[in-house]
């Protein structure tokens, strides 16, 4: 009798392993898309994790989303990386981006463990869109993790163009201008106590050009 009992006991367990690694993965997808689709179109989700237990402790071994249009900022793509702090590999991708200001098009991100790697499309009309005063940003050098870009201003009927350095510096996104004193007018364009940033850099492509960069969950 009491073999029996202990042959049912593992039966049962195993099939109620079998059932969470059937129904939970669904659930999470379902809620990741609920997550999402608040900000946007959600296309598709798919999450991976074996045994899929591990799911009920935020575990998983992969998650695949893809999006049409997807409205975020920096703080919120930050937030929604921490959540995922313990998923092994996350991709997600995004035909477009309305980051506050500016547009991206083609959007990808890739997180393997704590290494983060994205790129993205900027076209000159959404540059043009997003700072008015810009006629034109094309990028000149990439190298040694930094991006020069060259930009012509317009303002009072008056033109200019000045190069600046995109990079990193702390683990913030930083841009500064290429001339005396440039350090002094040093931009943050990102700072997140979470995301360290490592590297960025540029090629040029049809309308506009393609951002790539690297970075570290801390």
């Amino acid at each position: 009798m009491r073999r029996l009992a202990a042959l049912g006991a593992v039966l049962l367990g195993l099939l109620l392993l079998v059932i969470a690694q059937l129904a939970l993965p669904g659930v999470a997808e379902q809620r990741i898309r609920d997550q999402l689709q608040g900000s946007g179109q959600v296309l598709s989700v798919h999450v991976s994790a074996f045994p899929a237990i591990e799911l009920l402790w935020h575990h998983a071994d992969s998650v695949d989303v893809r999006l049409g249009r997807y409205n975020s900022t920096p703080a919120h793509l930050s937030s929604l990386l921490d959540q995922a702090r313990d998923v092994g590999t996350l991709t997600a991708s995004a035909r477009e981006v309305q980051t506050g200001l500016l547009t991206l098009q083609d959007a990808t991100l890739h997180k393997h463990g704590d290494q983060l790697t994205g790129s993205a499309r900027v076209t000159e009309a959404d540059v043009r869109s997003a700072l008015p005063i810009l006629r034109s940003v094309t990028p000149v050098t990439s190298e040694d993790g930094r991006l020069t870009v060259r930009g012509t201003a317009t303002l009072f009927g008056v033109s200019a163009t000045v190069d600046a350095t995109v990079g990193a510096q702390d683990g913030k996104l930083v841009v500064v201008p290429d001339v005396p004193f440039g350090g002094l007018a040093t931009i943050t364009v990102f700072s997140d106590p979470r995301v360290a940033v490592q590297s960025v850099g540029a090629t040029a492509a049809g309308d506009g050009f393609v951002v790539h960069a690297t970075a570290r969950l801390r």
